[in-house]
């Protein structure tokens, strides 16, 4: 059973700075590279050094272990590292744990990192592939002889049951692929930089597993992104503006899986992200109305539109309509379909950017910001906001 009560992490730590490398679909360099330059860009932007480092917190998939990433940036010691599991749903959870660590004096600057070669590399969208035997696996197996074999054909189950509910087309998720490449066509650092797309360019994009066409789908990205996490009093004499960790969750839902939960009750929502949105609403006494903007994990466009009901920004069903209404900022940087796949982790650095002032696509007033980690597997979000 999730928690009933408030959390008391609110307001402890905060996200100092933020660094990345270019995004591309062939690096050149090592995994293990992008994430020393995602790391010393990340304290350069923060004002800190490798040596005010004691900390270190990334994804159980990352190839880069904590001590290699801290030997090749120049860090030394380290009081605390840890790991978060699912995949994309770790995201927002890496800067929890650090602000745990934060909190609980375990540590006092945290970097949290994320670096792969997803497109010149190991691809995530050629599905399974020689995978270890274990108990995620067997899970999987009961799924894969039937042809659902990649990320697109588990989404496309509960994508093809939410329209038939609540009697959409797959247009519905148009708005979604359009919003994300219309703020990515005015960001230089994004891969779809001068790029929009139409909604009719979204309706005759070739479909990937009905009813996700390929403009429904994420990008496959090399590139690195880091973060760096420390207390609110340490973070007020550092060159930004903190983006404090105002509340911070994981979910994981009854009857879980990793992307293949079909055997819930109901399939046309998320309701890990529901434990989430949950613990986040009760921490901030904050809703939907208090939020500017918006960072949404878009590695498949339906998965926005249910995390939005989620969330409570609108009722069930409702979601597209939402959308197309441009009510909220919604993924500014472009999100995973229009700036890069890198697990959610630039998705952090863009609400950081939002609180300071520094997005290339600004809300005015920026002050509460809600990002979201992976969907359909145990998930983590974060409400950031700005000092004071």
């Amino acid at each position: 059973m999730s928690l009933h009560r408030a959390d008391s992490l609110g307001g402890r730590a905060a996200v100092v700075g933020i660094g990345a490398t270019e995004f591309s679909k062939d690096s050149g360099r090592s995994e293990l590279r992008l994430a020393a330059e995602a790391v010393r860009a990340a304290l350069d932007d923060a004002g800190l050094s490798p040596a005010d480092v004691d900390g270190m917190v990334t994804f159980t998939m990352d190839t880069s272990p904590e001590i290699t990433v801290a030997q090749a940036a120049g860090i030394g010691e380290l009081s605390f590292f840890s790991r978060v599991h699912y995949g994309g749903g770790a995201a927002c959870a890496t800067v929890q744990q650090a602000a745990l660590a934060v909190a609980a004096g375990v540590a006092e600057v945290v970097v949290c990192y994320r670096a792969f070669n997803e497109r010149s590399g190991r691809r995530f969208g050629s599905g399974v592939q020689r995978r270890e035997p274990s108990a995620e696996g067997a899970a999987l197996g009961w799924n894969l002889p039937f042809g659902l074999l990649t990320p697109a054909s588990w989404v496309a189950m509960t994508a093809q049951r939410y329209l038939h509910t609540h009697g959409l087309t797959p247009e519905a998720f148009g708005p979604v692929a359009v919003t994300g490449r219309r703020y990515a066509a005015r960001n230089p650092a994004a891969y779809f930089h001068g790029r929009p797309i139409t909604l009719d360019d979204h309706a005759a994009s070739r479909w990937i597993v009905e009813p996700l066409r390929l403009l429904d789908c994420c990008q496959e990205t090399d590139g690195g992104q880091a973060l760096v996490v420390t207390s609110l009093d340490r973070a007020r004499d550092l060159p930004h503006p903190p983006a404090v960790v105002v509340a911070a969750a994981q979910g994981a839902g009854r009857a879980q899986e990793q992307m293949t939960s079909y055997y819930r009750d109901d399939l046309t929502g998320l309701p890990e992200m529901g434990v989430v949105a949950r613990q986040l609403w009760r921490t901030s006494g904050m809703g939907p109305a208090d939020i500017d903007v918006a960072i949404l994990y878009d590695h498949f466009t339906p998965y926005v539109l249910m995390q939005l009901e989620e969330f409570g920004f609108c009722g069930r069903g409702e979601a597209a309509a939402f959308v197309a209404a441009d009510t909220l900022p919604l993924n500014t940087h472009g999100g995973q379909l229009g700036e890069a796949y890198l697990h959610g982790m630039n998705g952090i650095a863009e609400a950081v950017r939002q609180l300071r002032g520094t997005s290339v696509n600004q809300t005015a007033g920026a002050a509460r910001a809600l990002v979201t980690a992976g969907t359909g597997v145990p998930t983590s979000a974060l409400v950031l906001g700005a000092d004071g």
